[in-house]
C-alpha cells in the first residue's frame, strides 16, 4: 500500500495542476466569448490581426484542453506556451501600429484598453502561468486520474469546443475564401 504524502493527489481528478489547467482552459474560453460578444451584438467585426490573436489563443486552449483530456504533460504546455507568445507577439505588432500620437487606435475599449493591449498583457501573464503549471507539476505527484474525468473539465473542453468552431464560421463568413480585409465592416459570403 502507498502510504507517500502523494498517494491522496494521484488518484484525484481536482489535484491543483487539474484545477489550474481547467481555470486557465475556462479564461481563454472567456476571452473568446467576449471577443464574440463583441463581434456578434456590437457588430465589430475582428481585423486580419485580431483574428491571428484569437487563433494565438485557440492554440493556447488547445494545449490546455490536452492537460485536460489526456493529463498533464509537459508537452501540452509547450503547445500552451507557443500560443500565449506567439499570441503575445501578434497583439505587440498590433500595439506597435496604433502607439502613435493621435492614433485612436482599431475598435472599442475593455476596461479602458483596446482588446489587442489587453491581450499582450494577458499572454504576458499566460507565459507566467504556464511557467508557475510547469513548476506545480515538478513539484506535485501525477493524477492517475485527467481532469476529463470531472463534470468541470468536461464543460470546460466542451465550451472550448463550440467557441472555436463558432470562430471558425465566423472567419470563413467574414472573410472568404481569400484574405480578410484590414478594416471589415460586412461578412463576405453574407454580402452584409
Amino acid at each position: 500500500m502507498d502510504q507517500s504524502p502523494y498517494s491522496s493527489l494521484r488518484g484525484n481528478a481536482s489535484s491543483g495542476g487539474n484545477v489550474l489547467n481547467v481555470l486557465g482552459l475556462l479564461a481563454i474560453c472567456a476571452s473568446l466569448g467576449i471577443a464574440f460578444y463583441y463581434q456578434l451584438a456590437l457588430k465589430e467585426l475582428p481585423c486580419p490581426l485580431c483574428l491571428l490573436q484569437r487563433a494565438g489563443m485557440i492554440l493556447m486552449g488547445i494545449g490546455l484542453m490536452m492537460n485536460v483530456r489526456f493529463g498533464v504533460k509537459a508537452a501540452h504546455y509547450g503547445v500552451a506556451l507557443a500560443g500565449a507568445l506567439a499570441t503575445g507577439v501578434i497583439a505587440l505588432r498590433q500595439v506597435f501600429l496604433h502607439i502613435t500620437p493621435g492614433d485612436a487606435g482599431y475598435g472599442s475599449t475593455f476596461m479602458g484598453l483596446h482588446f489587442y493591449t489587453l491581450t499582450a498583457l494577458s499572454s504576458l501573464a499566460a507565459v507566467a502561468g504556464i511557467a508557475l503549471l510547469l513548476m506545480l507539476k515538478s513539484w506535485e505527484a501525477p493524477a492517475r486520474d485527467p481532469a476529463w474525468k470531472s463534470a468541470g473539465g468536461k464543460l470546460a473542453c466542451i465550451l472550448f469546443i463550440l467557441l472555436v468552431a463558432g470562430n471558425l464560421v465566423s472567419t470563413v463568413l467574414e472573410c472568404g475564401g481569400g484574405a480578410c480585409e484590414d478594416d471589415p465592416t460586412f461578412y463576405q459570403l453574407l454580402g452584409k
